[in-house]
């Protein structure tokens, strides 16, 4: 799709495959602020891109609050530094947990592979 300078919630909708209800919420939520026309949204290519941020930063497992965070760093000073220091605090955050998670998850399958051969072992005195 070729950027625009406007758009509709319906064109944002089936840009990114979100409802438009998703969207009402992320503005609701103080992250993207469409301009109004009556009871019409005007979405900006600002508001656009931010949804893009939005969405790349679930799918990153980043929470509504920590995007909002990087959000409210950048209009504070229309600077990237701050904001990509604390992006990188962030991902370091995120891989952290990540991590633990995998580590955890390994412990986990271990004792399920030490429980079936304890079963399948159960299984074969019995013959």
């Amino acid at each position: 799709m070729n950027p625009q300078s406007t758009y509709s919630i319906s064109d944002l909708s089936k840009e990114f495959d979100i409802t438009t209800r998703s969207i009402r919420f992320y503005e609701d939520q103080g992250l993207i602020k469409p301009k109004r026309r009556g009871q019409t949204r005007i979405y900006s290519l600002k508001d656009r891109v931010r949804l893009k941020l939005i969405l790349r930063g679930k799918r990153l497992g980043f929470s509504l609050a920590e995007t909002r965070r990087l959000f409210e760093l950048y209009d504070a000073d229309k600077s990237s530094t701050s904001q990509l220091h604390t992006m990188l605090d962030l991902v370091e955050e995120k891989k952290a947990s990540l991590q633990q998670q995998m580590d955890d998850i390994k412990v986990v399958l271990m004792e399920l592979n030490s429980a079936e051969q304890q079963c399948r072992a159960a299984l074969e005195q019995e013959k």
